[in-house]
This record gives structure tokens, C-alpha cells and sequence, in this order.
């Protein structure tokens, strides 16, 4: 078959849930595409943050191998960008011949732009020379202002610094910056449309990332007495990391249970509009007669713990809501079948040999990843992964924390602090924390092997320090190299 154009939508801070469709969230173009197409139902991302989530989607790496670690466009960044050498599935299809363009949030690095990577760019953001934060004249200046004494609804206090609204409506007016993005795409497909080459575009959207933003009339399709406290919420989180817990407890435990609710009913909306951006897309490439030579995948770079464990957004918190993204695609003949769903561990690292698979493309390099494309026609690869690992060095604060999950266990690693084993079997939710609990030990043990094993693999050196006030882990690298028995 000759290769397929591409059209990729991808969300920011969207949870893998709401693209069930047993979900409450209402978006019904979403829910067509996954009759149509597949759904991959246990994809995670890498690390719950923007730019290294972002960064292994274009390179097929993990942030051991590509270099980033957390946000590169403030001070704390640990990077400014990819390794020397790293190089993106996007410049292996415009060499080919792929019409290439892009529309949105880039998020990769602040040294370089899409253009750089074999993009056309189309009112681009968060691209070379953009950097956010606050600096010290910023906080000098809140001081010389009132200090706020009285929270409201949505709001979360927080003495010297700026106060954080998780949510609101926006009466009828839209999110700026997704409103541009959708424009800046549909423009894209009026150059495109016209082209013999076949295409690839990309469409980076901010939503549903805090604060949920979102117009009255998708939040008036939510009753809110309808949305439930997550089965996790009521968690003392006692048996986890501290920082897990100052962070509910001092900024989160401000809500009530109705802004709690509130917040979550945001979210869903947020994600009903953004639904509507992503149906203008589908209508027009479906206007320009595209459809069915069209790859559509829709995803996002990491997830929201919306409520879990009474936390919101993402961050060091290791727990299932950050990490688990959706994952859809549709496309008349390289999708075989409909309405098919894959429960394998799939990772955004997979993404980049996928995209090399369907256009044809070989290539010799490594990658973390691999093609999603058996799974696309209806085959399961031979040995395919049975657990999924993370790389996390902290967000804005730096924590050493690394994970391994299989179907029916996870272990975190917290270099910082006390380590986490859940039994998935009978604890999904994550509640209870039994990393300490002797009937685990071997599982424990088995599960560091793994970890180790994977960090190996990936060249993650940033945890291979022996000395002794750094050194915690319970089972050290050597595990990756013992028999398995």
C-alpha cells in the first residue's frame, strides 16, 4: 500500500480513562475513532512530565538516552534539550519525502524548534528561546502587594508565592491558546491539501492541563451531583513519601469535597472541548476526501491523578493517574478490524519505530520502543514486554525515583525516601503500601532485578553511585546481572 498520511492530536495532562468509552467524559468524536480503530488500553508514558514524555514520543528513548529529564524552559532544568546525536522519527520522514508540519506545543527543547527537526511550523509554542518561571523581581513584587488572606473557590493559598487557581469557567469564551493551535492545523491541512506527497501533522494542544479552563456550556453537561470521589481519595497516604502527603495535605487539602468535585467535573469538560477542537480536524480532513488514507493517533504525554489519593495535575507521586495515557488509532487498512483494544504495556517510547514502520522506513538505531504495527494487523509480537519501567529525577525538585509495574505488581524505587510495592491483584487503587511486609521480599527482589536490568539496557547511569549515602536502593545494580533463578 503506498505510505499513509498521518495526522497526530496529542493532549496534554489527558488521563488514559477518559478515552474509554465507559468513562463519563462525554466525547463523542474520541469514542467513534475507538469503534473505528484501536485502542492500546495500557499505555504509559515515562516520566509524569511534559518535556521528557514529549521527548521520548519523537525519539524512540528514554531520558537516560535522550537527555530530558524535566522542564526545560525554567532554571531548574537539568537540560536544555536532546543529547548530542539523538535524532527524531520526523527527520526520517521528510527525508523520505513526507510533507512534514506542525501546529502547537513543541516542548522538546529550548536550543531548537520543530523546523530544526524536518517540521514546517505553524504557530509553534514552547519552542527555542522560550523560557517560563518566575524570577526574583516577580516575588519582590507580589510582596509589595496586599497579602491574600481569604481563599476562593478553586483556589489554593500559598504565603509568598502567587495563589493557584486549579479551575474555573470561562463563560463563553475558549482557550486561547487551543483555539490558535486548531487554526493553525486547519490552515496547515489548506497547504497540505493540495500536495501529492503524503503528509504528517502534527497538532500539540495544551488542555486539559491545569488550570481547567473551560467554557460554561461543556461544564452545564455535567450534573454535579453525578461526579464520584475517586475509590482511592479518602487514601491517609501514611504509608507512602512524605512529599506524597505535604503535598495532598498542604495544597490540595484546602478543597472541600465539593471543590473536589468540582475540579474533576472541570477535567471532564475540559476534555468534552477539546473533543469539539480535535472533531473540526477530523471534519476536515474528511472534507478534503483523506479519511481513509489517513492515519489518525490520538494521545497524550502523560496523565492527572484528578482526585487520586486526593491529589491533582502530576508529579513525583508515582501513582497510575500520572503515567497512564491514551492511546488511539484508526486507519481503514493498516488497522485490521474495528472496534479492537490491545491490554499489552505499551509505551509512548513505541511511537517512533511505529512511525518508521508504517511509512516503509528501516532504520539500524536503538530504540526503547517497537512497532505497535503487528499489533495494528491484528498480531501480537513474539516476546513482547511484560512490565513497564519510568525514569523520573524529580520535576522542578530533584527526587531519584525509578519504577517497574507487571500486570500484577509495581515497586517503586525512592531514593529519597520509603520505597512503594503494590499488589495489583488486590489492590489496583494503590492503597496499601507493602514494600516492608516480609511475604514480599522476594517479589520485591525480583521486581529491583527488572529495574536494574532495564537501566542497563538504557544506559541509566544516573543511578549507579555506590557510595553509602546514596546507595539505598534495597537490591543494587549487580541484581541485573544474576540469574533470573
Amino acid at each position: 500500500m503506498p505510505q499513509p498520511n498521518i495526522l497526530i492530536f496529542m493532549t496534554d495532562h489527558q488521563r488514559a480513562d477518559t478515552a474509554l468509552p465507559q468513562h463519563p467524559a462525554i466525547t463523542p468524536r474520541l469514542t467513534q475513532l475507538v469503534n473505528e480503530g484501536i485502542s492500546f488500553n495500557n499505555t504509559y508514558c515515562p516520566t509524569p512530565h511534559c518535556c521528557p514524555s514529549r521527548a521520548t514520543f519523537f525519539t524512540g528513548l528514554y531520558p537516560s538516552m535522550h537527555g530530558v529529564w524535566n522542564n526545560i524552559t525554567n532554571q531548574q532544568a537539568l537540560s536544555r534539550g536532546l543529547n548530542d546525536g539523538v535524532r527524531l522519527w520526523s527527520e526520517d520522514l521528510a527525508e523520505a519525502g513526507y510533507d512534514m508540519h506542525y501546529a502547537g506545543k513543541w516542548h522538546v527543547s529550548v536550543t531548537e524548534s520543530p523546523k530544526d527537526r524536518g517540521w514546517t511550523e505553524h504557530g509553534v509554542t514552547s519552542a527555542a528561546g522560550t523560557m517560563h518561571g518566575w524570577t526574583w523581581e516577580q516575588y519582590r513584587e507580589l510582596a509589595q502587594q496586599p497579602e491574600q488572606t481569604e481563599r476562593k473557590e478553586g483556589e489554593i493559598l500559598r504565603p509568598g508565592y502567587p495563589p493557584l487557581r486549579l479551575y474555573q469557567s470561562t463563560g463563553e469564551e475558549g482557550y486561547d491558546h487551543d483555539e490558535g493551535v486548531i487554526q493553525s492545523a486547519l490552515e496547515a491541512l489548506d497547504d497540505i491539501e493540495n500536495t501529492t506527497d503524503p503528509w504528517c501533522l502534527y497538532v500539540g494542544l495544551l488542555g486539559p492541563h491545569d488550570p481547567y479552563d473551560v467554557p460554561q456550556r461543556y461544564l452545564d453537561m455535567y450534573d454535579i451531583d453525578k461526579i464520584p470521589l475517586p475509590v482511592n481519595f479518602a487514601d491517609n497516604l501514611e504509608d507512602k513519601p512524605r512529599i506524597y502527603k505535604r503535598m495532598r495535605d498542604t495544597r490540595f487539602g484546602q478543597f472541600s469535597d465539593d471543590e473536589m468535585r468540582q475540579a474533576i467535573r472541570h477535567f471532564w469538560a475540559f476534555c468534552s472541548y477539546i473533543d469539539d477542537l480535535f472533531g473540526q480536524v477530523l471534519d476536515r480532513i474528511d472534507e478534503m476526501g483523506q479519511t481513509d488514507n489517513t492515519l489518525i493517533i490520538f494521545c497524550s504525554d502523560h496523565g492527572d491523578y484528578c482526585g487520586e489519593h486526593g491529589l491533582f495535575a502530576k508529579g513525583i507521586p508515582c501513582f497510575n493517574g500520572a503515567y497512564h495515557v491514551p492511546l488511539v488509532m484508526r486507519h481503514p487498512d493498516l488497522v485490521q478490524g474495528q472496534r479492537r483494544s490491545v491490554d499489552e504495556f505499551v509505551s509512548l517510547a513505541d511511537l517512533a519505530p511505529t512511525m518508521l514502520d508504517v511509512a516503509g522506513l528501516s532504520s539500524d538505531r536503538h530504540f526503547a520502543g517497537a512497532s505497535l504495527l503487528p499489533f495494528m494487523q491484528g498480531e501480537t509480537p513474539d516476546k513482547w514486554r511484560d512490565a513497564m519501567f519510568t525514569q523520573c529525577n524529580g520535576v522542578e525538585i530533584y527526587y531519584t525515583q525509578r519504577s517497574v509495574k507487571t500486570k500484577d505488581y509495581k515497586y517503586v524505587f525512592n531514593g529519597f525516601d520509603m520505597d512503594e510495592l503494590y499488589d495489583l491483584k488486590s489492590d489496583p487503587h494503590e492503597m496499601r503500601n507493602v514494600a516492608e511486609n516480609p511475604q514480599y521480599q522476594e517479589i520485591k527482589r525480583d521486581l529491583c532485578r527488572k529495574m536494574w536490568q532495564f537501566a542497563y539496557e538504557q544506559n541509566d547511569e544516573y543511578v549507579l553511585n555506590p557510595y553509602m549515602t546514596v546507595a539505598l536502593a534495597p537490591y543494587g545494580p549487580a541484581e541485573a546481572f544474576r540469574d533470573d533463578d
